[in-house]
């Protein structure tokens, strides 16, 4: 259920293994291969069977592209994992990322013109194929094939056993029959007959079900095609759904069938280039109308009853936290914490409130120069001790039936040095900033990233990744279309919930980054005439106090921190052990 430390291929294994895949490629007559981080869902967390380029490479992140050439092998992996990527690949394997050069263009200068490019068409969406496509030119020759790593990998994991359960009334806030025959309409409207849903998110949120069996996600892997009737169309196992019932308006089917199907459907059919594979594509030809998937705007912009429910679940997670920091303020300094069992000692807390189901996405649990690394992944390899003098830092978060959670703290083990105040200060007044943002009706993700930076960029300091993703609940941790990035396009609407996560990195040294989720409400004032919008906080957990120096804060940012640490005590303290209260207490005090 929780998170396991073990390690995934270790980079010795590498070189055999690329071996055995070039002699398939080229027993096929192929040049090269594309090797994907992502299952036919295209989901983020993927089962153990789809870890195709954890057992090719071993990097073991959540994003990432191998080109495998016949003379040449590159891994795409961007800003987050540049540090872990090195340490955990063998030197076979260039590693570079797409932000420098892109995939297509590194692929045209280590591959013949008219050179066979293979890919698996279930593994590859239509937008990042047809980007491809237009990259290469005529250089090369993309060509749909079987999968060359599962005709090597002879001891692949078996596809994962998944439970299917009905996700409540008092929990989802609208009947799925209600959401079908709202979604239904807009695709009357549009003039489209259906529309072909891939993400499994999607189906759970439009089905109000939830499921077991992915790891970090509680969705259930099926395909559907939502008719401009109302009826859906669910492929997956029919057993799986026995128990819930029959529903007259969803036909359930094997999954082997969604090809078929497809194929029958007279269009215009709806389909999302940005997440359905190329195989629909392929299927549909000019039937095929590209539109963003249907249920993601309404999926994002919560109602009341998700709102009350992610708002439950942050209260019991805080708590947990809470439980842990308190642990930990009294065992690191002894100087016999890990990585590994400070992160079990968390999700110890959080197994303790009795409604966790899993965690929500493994534990980031990094001490001095681990956790410069952003997306760190402890293993039984590199799992160091939490000395005093250091930082540490939590990135974790649970799924409960009610939501979702994510927050990160950076902990002082000891005395904190100046650098570490100062860096800490300054990510913590990004973070404010966000908190506090007022901004008009419309705006994006995009004009508001900067706000997180500015105290950073004072000082000639920056970090590598977005300022923020979406949440979903009880869904996936990270959820589009919206965050604040500065490829952050879509419009934040009230009821969206995102994460506010500012940091900064200083790689062989330590890193920094803090974590709050927000949820997007209606500011109650005009801005030159137009809607107002604002954030409204739904974590509560304290801030490590040691690390903040108070000479860089504004009175603003002094006052926003004690009220919050206030809202904190008032909302979480009676949840907590007596130890736990006392400690949260004096971690609260108000600022000198």
């Amino acid at each position: 259920m929780f998170q396991s430390f073990d390690a995934a291929a270790s980079p010795e294994q590498g070189p055999p293994r690329l071996a055995a895949l070039r002699e398939a490629m080229a027993e096929a007559g192929f040049d090269a291969f594309l090797v994907p981080r992502a299952d036919r869902f295209q989901g983020e967390f993927v089962a153990p069977t789809d870890e195709r380029l954890a057992w090719l490479t071993g990097f073991t992140g959540s994003a990432g592209l191998a080109v495998i050439c016949t003379d040449a092998a590159g891994i795409f992996v961007d800003g987050r994992y540049r540090l872990q990527v090195r340490d955990q690949v063998a030197e076979e394997f260039a590693t570079l990322d797409p932000a420098e050069i892109k995939p297509g263009t590194w692929l045209t200068e280590n591959v013949d013109r008219q050179a066979k490019v293979g890919f698996d068409p279930w593994l590859h969406t239509v937008d990042g194929i047809t980007k491809l496509t237009n990259a290469i030119g005529d250089h090369a020759v993309l060509q749909p094939t079987h999968n060359f790593v599962d005709r090597i990998w002879t001891d692949r994991p078996a596809l994962p056993v998944q439970t299917v359960r009905a996700h409540p009334l008092e929990l989802s806030g609208e009947k799925s029959s209600s959401k079908r025959k709202r979604l239904a309409q807009e695709l009357k409207d549009a003039g489209q007959r259906a529309a072909i849903l891939t993400l499994p998110e999607s189906i759970c949120w439009l089905l109000n079900i939830r499921g077991g069996g992915i790891p970090r996600s509680p969705v259930v892997q099926a395909f559907a095609i939502l008719h401009d009737t109302g009826r859906v169309s669910l492929f997956s196992s029919p057993e799986k759904f026995a128990h819930l019932g029959p529903d007259p308006n969803i036909d359930i089917e094997a999954e082997d069938a969604f090809g078929r199907a497809v194929g029958r459907l007279k269009g215009p059919v709806r389909v999302d280039g940005q997440t359905a594979p190329w195989k629909i594509a392929e299927i549909l030809e000019d039937r095929a109308v590209w539109d963003s998937d249907p249920c993601f705007m309404p999926k994002a912009c919560k109602n009341d009853a998700e709102i009350k429910g992610m708002q439950n679940a942050h209260l019991r997670d805080g708590a947990a936290m809470v439980e842990f920091l308190a642990w930990f303020d009294k065992e690191a300094p002894k100087g016999g914490l890990t990585e590994i069992s400070a992160a079990r000692a968390l999700e110890g807390f959080r197994a303790q409130t009795g409604d966790l189901l899993d965690i929500s996405f493994d534990t980031i649990s990094g001490s001095g120069p681990n956790a410069a690394i952003i997306h760190y992944r402890v293993s039984e390899q590199t799992d160091r001790k939490i000395s005093p003098g250091e930082l540490y830092l939590v990135d974790s978060g649970g799924q409960y039936i009610d939501g979702t959670t994510d927050v990160t703290r950076t902990l002082a083990v000891g005395e904190p040095s100046d650098a570490h105040r100062d860096c800490y200060t300054r990510v913590l007044q990004g973070l404010i900033a966000i908190s506090l943002a007022r901004f008009p009706s419309g705006r994006a993700g995009r004009d508001i990233d900067a706000l997180a930076r500015a105290a950073l960029w004072r000082k000639g300091l920056d970090y590598d990744h977005g300022t923020g993703h979406g949440v979903g609940a009880c869904l996936n941790v990270h959820e589009g279309p919206q965050r604040i990035s500065p490829a952050g396009t879509a419009s934040l609407k009230p009821g969206m919930i995102l994460s506010n996560e500012p940091g900064h990195y200083r790689p062989g040294e330590f890193g920094i980054r803090i974590e709050n989720l927000l949820v997007v409400r209606k500011d109650g004032e005009s801005m030159n005439k137009r809607s107002r919008l604002c954030f409204e906080t739904l974590t509560y957990v304290p801030f490590d106090s040691r690390l903040i120096d108070t000479r860089l804060l504004g009175p603003w940012e002094r006052n926003w921190i004690d009220a919050y640490h206030s809202e904190v005590r008032e909302k979480i303290g009676g949840l907590l052990s007596a130890s736990a209260r006392r400690w949260l207490d004096a971690a609260t005090e108000t600022l000198d």
